[in-house]
């Protein structure tokens, strides 16, 4: 977010001509600005390759530059240090311009229209070396007599030797000479990550001095900004420019609970967003605590989004579960507020079925109490109790996605499969359909729960329903904590009703794996107990890690909701050209027809327009030229029965 923060040091007003400034310049730096990183810094990674002492003198030449950077050195001493140490030769170059080609900062890739749109008033102002910089910028546009920086000096074998003495950028506050020589009429505004850069604006050189911490924060470079950037968007938002981003996604928080895969952090990121992370699960107050000024949440299965916490929720424009369920969000009090909620229905479905498989042989065969008694150096080699899943009936209370898959395993061992779903369900494979639950329960050698967190399912297995299945049976929960009595559980295992279970979800789960886990099914025989891992593989993270915030950025990029659980589904067109209205509304009759008297009264041709609608919402999605009054969109707004409305382009 920007800040308007004075500079530290008293400054001149920029130099301008006598009355209004016809031009504005913009003054760019190229190191760790115009690209990710400080060039000298991957030219020794190239130099230096194959060397043992790489590692080393890398660490010594990124030292350098950040004491460089932050003023602590001066340029000339950081620029003769790092150069000494860089053995460096004239064919090392090819392959750095190559590297840094790939390492454009990606608001400055995002923007290239404001780059060739502009290119008369933008200029390159760099401590770093035409030879790389020259190739990179102008590839985006940037004129290349706009560049200003360094040259290298090379021996008769091509081995850089040092830079042109010659060049005031070589110098001492040399960015401060090079702009009084340029004598720019008109406002300027300089954009950089150093300490040089804001040597400009302490000369009197320029109006603003923008930190530009895309891709390095350098807190005595901040503290003396005039505003901080956290993108190119931003700074083009902050001065109405044009841009690719109607908001800058800088700006945009989103707030990642409950350690979901790095993945997604790195999608956030790289798309821009300001990204917090908190590791473990936030209760009611700390949610609402947490969640102000948030656009974008994301959560696994123990933070509960109530209807409390979204009325504290000023700025929630999404909300995406990295796990299967979402009911731990209240989605009605969602839609109410035109929050789309997204999640991944199928991204762990395989790692839930293969825990049930392996918990299944495991427990038939008496596996756990057979090891617990191994490592207490009891060795009783026996058959008791120990069955094949050959030829056993698998019964599947739900028979959703991981139902179905679990259907199609165990019969590929032999199993016979029954199952019951409240829904009406298609049979895969020989699985045959039960009529109701207590037909299950009777029928099944195995019992398997898949079904979803509605409360009406609260203890839908309790003292009756174990009462009604065979002596001896197998007994897993990997669906739903509250679906089962825990009490009645224990009272079945205790009775030898059931001979082994496997219990994956609890009604009362720690929030942290710092708090200790307190059930009363702890050092019961032949239970296994997890701590909700079902999905907790590797493969199924990175999958919803991918999954979920690819959901939630087409929405936020794009307007698309398709995938959504509680919005009409939408897959648009990606915008090109034009800007797009995306309003969300109650479902009532004639909210279409006044956008468009709107849009008529103000002669907007409309490119494209979509509408889906629910049983309480109805969302529309008009595309339209980029030219229209700044009047349309309060008229949008005001619309009754509006409850969100939102401008892309």
């Amino acid at each position: 977010m920007l800040t308007n923060t004075p500079p530290t040091t008293p400054a001149e007003p920029a130099r301008r001509s006598d009355g209004p400034a016809e031009q504005t310049y913009y003054i760019i730096d190229f190191d760790s600005t115009f690209t990710k990183v400080e060039a000298l810094d991957v030219l020794g990674e190239i130099s230096l390759a194959g060397r043992p002492e790489r590692d080393n003198v890398l660490a010594q030449i990124k030292a350098i530059t950040d004491r460089g950077m932050a003023g602590e050195i001066s340029l000339a001493q950081s620029l003769s240090m790092r150069l000494e140490l860089l053995s460096a030769h004239r064919d090392h170059l090819p392959a750095l311009v190559e590297v840094l080609s790939d390492k454009v900062s990606d608001s400055f890739q995002r923007n290239r229209a404001f780059l060739t749109e502009n290119a008369n008033n933008i200029y390159i102002v760099s401590s770093g070396f035409r030879e790389f910089i020259v190739p990179i910028v102008t590839a985006l546009g940037v004129r290349e007599d706009h560049v200003f920086a360094n040259t290298f000096t090379f021996d008769d074998k091509g081995n850089i030797t040092g830079c042109d003495p010659e060049n005031p950028l070589s110098k001492d506050r040399g960015k401060v000479q090079l702009m009084r020589d340029l004598n720019l009429d008109g406002d300027v505004y300089v954009i950089g990550d150093g300490y040089t850069d804001y040597e400009i604006r302490e000369s009197g050189l320029a109006n603003k001095f923008y930190a530009f911490t895309e891709n390095v924060m350098r807190p005595s470079v901040v503290e003396k900004a005039d505003h901080i950037a956290p993108s190119l968007d931003d700074f083009l938002f902050d001065n109405k420019l044009s841009r690719s981003q109607s908001y800058p996604k800088s700006r945009i928080k989103v707030l990642l609970l409950e350690n979901v895969h790095p993945v997604a952090v790195q999608l956030f990121e790289q798309e821009g967003f300001n990204v917090e992370i908190r590791k473990g699960a936030l209760d009611e107050d700390e949610l609402i605590e947490a969640i102000r000024d948030v656009s974008i949440l994301g959560i696994r299965s123990k933070t509960n989004v109530t209807r409390r916490v979204l009325e504290h929720a000023n700025k929630l424009m999404t909300v995406g579960a990295f796990c299967i369920g979402t009911n731990q969000i209240e989605l009605d009090a969602c839609t109410e507020r035109g929050i789309a909620v997204f999640n991944a229905p199928y991204s762990n479905t395989r790692s839930v079925v293969e825990l049930a498989i392996g918990e299944i042989i495991m427990l038939i065969r008496g596996i756990v109490p057979k090891s617990n008694a191994m490592h207490l150096g009891t060795w009783d080699k026996s058959a008791k109790n120990s069955y094949e899943v050959r030829g056993k009936k698998l019964g599947l209370v739900g028979y959703g996605n991981i139902g179905t898959q679990l259907s199609v395993v165990a019969e590929a061992l032999g199993m016979e499969v029954y199952f019951y779903d409240v829904v009406d369900k298609l049979a895969l494979g020989n699985a045959r359909k039960c009529k109701s639950l207590d037909e299950l329960l009777a029928i099944a050698d195995i019992i398997s729960l898949h079904t979803d967190g509605r409360a009406d399912n609260k203890n839908l297995i309790s003292y009756r329903e174990f009462g009604l299945m065979k002596n001896g049976v197998i007994f897993l929960n990997l669906s739903r904590g509250h679906v089962v009595d825990i009490p009645a559980l224990v009272d079945a295992v205790e009775r030898g009703k059931v001979i082994g279970a496997g219990i994956d979800v609890f009604p009362h789960e720690p929030k942290t794996n710092n708090e200790e886990f307190m059930s009363a099914l702890r050092r019961l025989p032949n239970v296994i107990l997890t701590p909700h891992i079902g999905g907790s593989t590797e493969e199924a993270q990175a999958n919803i890690g991918s999954f979920v915030p690819g959901k939630l950025l087409e929405y936020m990029n794009n307007g698309s909701t398709y995938g959504s659980v509680n919005f009409p589904e939408l897959q648009l067109p990606l915008l090109k050209g034009a800007h797009r209205l995306l309003h969300i509304h109650a479902n009532v009759p004639g909210i279409l027809a006044k956008m468009n008297t709107i849009f008529a009264n103000y002669h907007i041709n409309i490119q494209g327009q979509y509408l889906k609608t629910n049983e309480h919402i109805g969302y529309v999605i008009t595309d339209i030229s980029k030219e229209y009054a700044a009047e349309v969109v309060h008229e949008l707004r005001a619309i009754d029965n509006t409850i969100k409305f939102r401008l892309l382009y």
